[in-house]
């Protein structure tokens, strides 16, 4: 508890006395994007911890650590964000917060992984071309296509339809407003029809 506190004085002070951003103690771990969590209740599965820290960036890595014979958390875990700003953000934000009742502490680390720990970041490679033949993007359109299709496919498209489609290419697959934001397109969309 004496951490976070540290912490958070540390950052009311900067903001009181208008540091510049160069000039705070977040500079002294630019060279990593790791965080540590301490405190982290220990029914938490490693999907519910990234669950909570995406809003501040999107991690690439986690590794909670488990007791070795039980598999049970042991209430502290390493994240890796894929921007380093995102882990100002987390530390300034997630320090002191009550999640199920226990007050977790977050804080830069620089993590040292074991020889034998895997360490890539679960971020999308390049993709591999599939071999597609001669077949056009047409022919392919047109072998999917059954007779169980309808004929609405050939109407032209309502405003709302279009609008949908927009917002579907144009919002951000990490956006948390991004389902709500499609959802109520869709619902003016089956409405208009």
């Amino acid at each position: 508890m004496n951490s976070i506190r540290a912490i958070q004085q540390l950052n009311k002070r900067e903001l009181e006395a208008g540091i510049n951003p160069e000039g705070s103690w977040h500079t002294d771990y630019r060279d990593t994007a790791f965080i540590y969590i301490g405190g982290l209740p220990f029914e938490l599965s490693e999907g519910d911890i990234i669950t909570i820290f995406s809003q501040y960036g999107e991690p690439v890595w986690i590794k909670l650590a488990r007791d070795r014979e039980t598999g049970k958390s042991r209430g502290f875990a390493w994240i890796k964000y894929e921007d380093q700003r995102s882990c100002d953000l987390a530390v300034d934000n997630l320090g002191g917060a009550n999640i199920m009742d226990r007050i977790i502490r977050v804080d830069h680390a620089r993590y040292k992984p074991k020889d034998d720990e895997d360490m890539r970041d679960n971020t999308m490679g390049e993709p591999e071309l599939l071999d597609q033949g001669d077949e056009s993007d047409g022919e392919r359109k047109k072998r999917r296509k059954t007779e169980s299709d309808s004929d609405e496919d050939d109407r032209p498209l309502l405003p709302e339809e279009i609008e949908l489609g927009k917002l579907m290419d144009k919002l951000d697959e990490d956006d948390p407003m991004r389902d709500s934001i499609i959802k109520r397109q869709q619902e003016k969309v089956d409405e208009a029809r």
